[in-house]
């Protein structure tokens, strides 16, 4: 199964929850508060990403060079990068749509749960049947493009 240790688990735990918090403090769990962003009305949102940006920034940039090696994992830190290709350009504006209509992405939409917006349910599940439908998908493309790579 994982030789990972039990505290990663723990951390992501607990990573998840300070994360879910912080969106619901902010009010960036609520749709109409995106929304409104979307709409240049509100742009609380800006800072919420902003302070996001900043820390993964600082983050990404001291940890490898403190540690070498991921704390909990052992692993080497690397970048991975991914090109620019159609499927990032399609995938990116299906996203983007689907934010726009619902107001809401996939992390946000859990911290919506938690804050008692019971009704996105439904674009949570509109999110895993997209998923699936793309898995059913990308799967019966793979035995008709044998020589195509693939982006991951």
């Amino acid at each position: 199964m994982s030789d990972r240790s039990p505290a990663f688990y723990g951390v992501i735990l607990v990573g998840g929850l300070i994360f879910g918090f912080g969106l619901g403090l902010s009010q960036m769990a609520r749709p109409e508060v995106v929304l409104d962003f979307l709409q240049f009305e509100d742009f609380g949102l800006l800072f919420v990403m902003g302070g996001g940006a900043i820390t993964s920034a600082i983050a990404f940039a001291v940890v490898p060079r403190l540690f070498g090696r991921a704390p909990l994992t052992g692993e080497i830190f690397s970048r991975r990068d991914k090109s620019m290709d159609k499927n990032v350009i399609v995938g990116g504006s299906i996203f983007g749509v689907g934010w726009g209509l619902s107001g809401i992405c996939p992390g946000a939409a859990y911290a919506s749960v938690g804050v008692g917006n019971y009704p996105i349910l439904i674009a949570i599940g509109g999110m895993f049947l997209g998923a699936y439908v793309h898995g059913r998908w990308r799967s019966s493309r793979q035995g008709t493009d044998v020589g195509a790579a693939t982006a991951d």
